[in-house]
């Protein structure tokens, strides 16, 4: 056992060193850019037979290094940046989502949530609450897991059980969740843009995974379950809890006030909701689609969604913002606004560099003949596409324990899976749901996970002795049991011909 954890200990003590001297994900995109000029300039030499499908011809690598593309480049910086989907996606959907967040609406109803559930029932509501916290961004890393360790305390469980529970959830179920959130767009916005590397005119649903991730959160909530309670648990029996009293955060239930402010604000998002239903139900409503549809790319609805996020979290944020005397005049509202943005501060410079990146990446064709060559190398190989979607998943796991963020992953991988599978008659839908897996399993055993850090922190506060190695072996299990049951959970979903999303599909072109 002592040599298992010693190996254990030098793979991650390696992990780390190898993360540590990856750049900076933005430094990475201005990296790739410069790369792609270069090899642009290399292959616009050469002659290829690969057929482009946009246009039935041979491709050709435009030259970038050109003195007429520079200057084009040049002029277009600016709008190449503004005109970049996901910038203005992930900044309309957080500037409503930080209101609720700041205001403290979100946390009060988790809280309300957990202080509610039976004893009996409390492993499975910590790991769904982690889950639906997705929805408020990082809100599930600095209140539901520290308060999971709370209430597993208070109840006379063991707090390391409570936290790590809350990780998995959190983290390793990230993908995982029946509210759509900021994350949904996001993600879509850049299948969209690889997409149409190879088929410009493809449009994809912004819920184009919504149906799979809905039901993911039952898998992964039974998953949580089940190894924290038999698994996890257990072994900790003998892990005393010796931190400082001191230190060891309170449950602060909720005053009259906040338990007011909440129920207004919850009856104001449930208000949102049914008017927004009544809005639709009409087949005369402006919300559809001429033909009278409500999940076609015409309808208005389907390309409100992320304005309706805003709309559904700005109004509940408001009324328990007031209510409970978080805010006392509307400048403490737009103060929540400003908050949210510098949070999103970095992910505006590293959008910039993206931006510049996919630009040019799909400008100089490489893209497309990585595409098309490399689908006739995996059509060689003859491998089942199931087999294909399984390295897929695989390997963004793998690559995940070095580069942590999830947009900036998608951003250089989605570019090379996306077209490369529709070529090989795997929609952009289910390459986007098996990157989305992959992404979400191992979150939890990386130190270069951004909150990582962190939650050793949290498990220090009743377990002094805690370290890196003490949060890995509690989360591997998670890790793998999550990546092996969620892939066959996906498989066995696409076998049954389950719908991915609102308008998705398994297959392209779609049937």
């Amino acid at each position: 056992m002592a040599s298992q954890s010693s190996w254990t200990m030098r793979a991650l003590d390696k992990v780390e060193r190898v993360g540590n001297k990856l750049p900076d994900p933005a430094i990475i995109f201005a990296f790739c850019l410069f790369t792609v000029w270069i090899l642009s300039a290399i292959f616009s030499n050469f002659t290829f037979s690969a057929i482009d499908p946009r246009n039935g011809e041979a491709v050709v690598v435009n030259n970038l290094l050109t003195g007429e593309n520079l200057a084009d480049f040049l002029s277009r910086m600016v709008t190449i940046f503004t005109g970049f989907a996901p910038l203005g996606v992930v900044l309309v959907a957080m500037l409503g989502v930080g209101v609720a967040e700041h205001s403290g609406f979100i946390s009060a109803g988790l809280k309300r949530i957990l202080d509610r559930t039976p004893k009996s029932m409390l492993t499975p509501m910590v790991v769904l609450v982690a889950i639906i916290s997705h929805t408020a961004t990082d809100a599930g890393y600095v209140l539901v897991i520290p308060l999971a360790g709370v209430i597993f305390y208070a109840m006379g469980r063991h707090p390391l059980a409570g936290i790590a529970a809350a990780f998995a959830g959190v983290s390793g179920g990230f993908c995982a969740n029946f509210i759509p959130s900021a994350i949904d767009p996001l993600l879509q916005s850049f299948t969209q843009s690889a997409a149409q590397l190879i088929d410009p005119a493809i449009q994809i649903n912004p819920l184009n995974n919504w149906f799979f991730n809905s039901a993911s959160t039952l898998l992964i909530v039974g998953i949580g379950w089940y190894l924290t309670d038999k698994v996890v648990e257990p072994r900790l029996k003998d892990v005393e809890v010796d931190g400082d009293p001191a230190e060891i955060p309170k449950f602060d239930e909720l005053t009259q006030r906040q338990a007011k402010a909440l129920r207004y604000a919850s009856l104001t998002m449930l208000a949102g909701i049914v008017a927004l239903v009544a809005i639709l139900l009409p087949e005369s409503s402006p919300m559809r689609a001429p033909d009278g549809q409500l999940t076609s790319f015409a309808a208005p609805v389907m390309q409100s969604i992320v304005p309706l996020i805003f709309l559904l979290f700005l109004l509940p944020g408001v009324v328990y913002g007031f209510m409970s005397g978080t805010f006392s005049s509307t400048k403490d509202m737009i103060d929540t606004m400003t908050k949210a943005m510098q949070g999103m501060s970095y992910y505006i410079v590293m959008a910039f560099f993206c931006a510049l990146f996919i630009d040019a990446f799909g400008k100089s064709n490489l893209g497309a003949l990585l595409a098309i060559e490399g689908a006739q190398l995996l059509k060689s190989l003859a491998l089942p596409s199931m087999v294909t979607i399984v390295g897929i998943i695989f390997l963004t796991a793998f690559v995940n324990l070095f580069v942590g963020s999830s947009s900036a992953k998608w951003a250089l991988l989605g570019p090379i899976f996306v077209p490369m599978l529709m070529q090989l008659n795997i929609s952009p839908d289910l390459t986007q749901a098996a990157y989305r897996l992959g992404d979400s399993s191992s979150n939890i055993i990386t130190p270069l996970m951004p909150y990582f850090p962190l939650v050793v922190v949290y498990c220090q506060r009743y377990v002094r002795s805690t370290g890196i190695g003490t949060l890995l072996s509690m989360m591997l299990p998670f890790t793998i049991t999550i990546l092996i049951l969620w892939t066959l959970f996906l498989l066995g979903y696409w076998a049954l011909g389950i719908p991915l999303g609102i308008q998705a599909s398994y297959v392209y072109p779609a049937g």
